[in-house]
């Protein structure tokens, strides 16, 4: 067993695979998720496994060079907004249109679904490198 860290098998497993400029979506419960990408389904009621808690775990162990946000989480969530740009620290953050963040899901590698029910609640997660 794992001392440490993420526990999940197939977020470990995900983790594992990812190469430079991999994405993986972590979604609030509404995210309507694309044929395609792997996907781990972590609701289990409304609220969780909240966003914020699934997106900090994957920070902790994956090299992030950039996040996609909707463009509407700052207007209609902002303080999930905050909550996320603090998490994200240093990671460049850009925020596109919901729309096109919904179409970038089709290529990802996975998206993983939370029990988050605050609008807008999704990041697009770029995979970088630790060199």
């Amino acid at each position: 067993m794992k001392r440490t860290g993420l526990l999940h098998p197939a977020l470990c497993h995900l983790l594992a695979r990812l190469g430079h400029t991999d994405t993986v979506v972590v979604a609030d419960a509404g995210l309507p998720i694309p044929e395609g990408p792997e996907r781990i389904d972590l609701a289990f009621l409304p609220g969780l496994p909240g966003f914020l808690p699934v997106v900090q775990g994957l920070l902790a162990e994956m090299v992030v060079e950039e996040a996609l946000v909707a463009r509407e989480l700052a207007e209609r969530s902002p303080e999930m907004g905050q909550a996320l740009a603090d998490r994200l620290g240093s990671v460049p953050q850009r925020a596109v249109p919901h729309t096109v963040l919904k179409d970038l899901c089709h290529g990802a590698r996975a998206v993983v679904r939370t029990g988050e029910c605050t609008p807008f609640a999704n990041v697009i997660l770029r995979s970088g490198v630790p060199f």
